[in-house]
């Protein structure tokens, strides 16, 4: 089995730099990752960051694509809860049509933010907002100008209709999203770097197969989402994994939240006016030289039958997340497809 591998970047702010480094390093990074060979090169949708800038994945999308020739260009994710998807697949038509064969529409199920953020992107419909599975099912419908006659707005069609329509794709953390993609019978990607329970990848990936859909004629396709430390010695990756943590919210209405650090937890729970406890682990981080991230990575490919890898390199500046990318391409490059 080949292995593809492919890039998620966050726009993260490094020390001492603005918005602006964060999005030209993004840039950068894309037309390095089209150059050493990856696969695909998604942004992230995060909102009330002032750590990662990436808050409208579509705009950044159609920069990256001006500036990238070959590479395909997506979200990991686009938080449909937010959103109309009548709206989300006309931007995505209009991507697909300026770069045919080329655009990617990775859907998150998380906030992407805090409550309030929350509030602010989804206004009155905040409490009453339409169940994402429903919404799921209509962008597909939309994309695939496939609305049903008995839906109510039957014969609207989110224009322009591309040639080659950007692909689908659902990221989650748990069965129920492995579900929700097979249902869907769209590909389904495993946020390995947000929950690392073995027994849960297992089960997410065993009920996306077993419970695929194929709509149009579309075969399961399950990728792994992963982090991954890597440097030019064991030693080095080691102690930078050390302070790698993840922070996980159980609030009283039974929502689980996962953030970076537990003072973001602790600012979720305040705004959320709910009950809520904390739970801090190790975060499930690949780390150590390109020998050994490699095979790794491929002990991951073996256990879960994936063909292909996200990457998010987990480290704190540019220069040290470029250099892994490129470790990272070197340890695979014949093995790559």
């Amino acid at each position: 089995m080949g292995l593809k591998l492919s890039i998620l970047d966050q726009s993260p702010i490094d020390e001492g730099e603005t918005a602006e480094e964060a999005f030209l390093h993004t840039v950068e990074l894309a037309k390095k990752a089209e150059e050493l060979g990856y696969y695909r090169f998604w942004v992230s949708e995060h909102h009330d960051s002032d750590k990662l800038m990436g808050s409208s994945p579509e705009v950044l999308i159609s920069y990256l694509l001006a500036q990238t020739k070959r590479i395909r260009i997506g979200s990991g994710g686009v938080m449909l809860q937010h959103y109309s998807p009548y709206k989300v697949a006309e931007n995505f038509n209009v991507l697909a049509s300026l770069a045919p064969g080329r655009v990617d529409l990775g859907i998150g199920r998380a906030p992407g933010g805090l409550p309030r953020s929350t509030k602010a992107l989804q206004q009155e419909s905040y409490r009453g907002a339409k169940p994402l599975e429903d919404k799921l099912v209509e962008l597909e419908q939309y994309l695939s100008s496939s609305l049903p006659e008995n839906h109510p707005l039957f014969g609207v069609k989110a224009v322009p209709a591309p040639q080659k329509l950007p692909e689908l794709y659902l990221l989650g953390t748990s069965a129920s999203s492995a579900a929700l993609a097979a249902q869907t019978g769209i590909p389904y990607v495993f946020a390995k770097f947000i929950n690392g329970d073995e027994a849960v990848i297992e089960q997410a990936l065993r009920t996306y197969r077993s419970k695929f859909i194929s709509l149009h004629g579309a075969k399961p396709q399950a990728i792994l989402g992963v982090s991954v430390i890597i440097t030019d010695t064991d030693e080095e990756a080691k102690a930078l994994a050390v302070d790698s943590k993840h922070v996980k919210i159980q609030l009283e209405s039974g929502r689980t939240i996962n953030v970076k650090s537990l003072e973001a937890a602790e600012e979720y729970g305040r705004q959320s006016d709910e009950k809520f406890t904390v739970e801090v682990k190790d975060t499930p981080i690949i780390h150590g030289s390109k020998q050994t991230v490699r095979e790794l990575l491929l002990d991951l490919q073996r256990r879960y039958e994936v063909d292909e890898l996200i990457i998010i390199v987990a480290m704190k500046s540019f220069a040290e997340r470029l250099h892994a990318y490129e470790l990272l391409q070197e340890a695979f490059s014949e093995l790559t497809v």
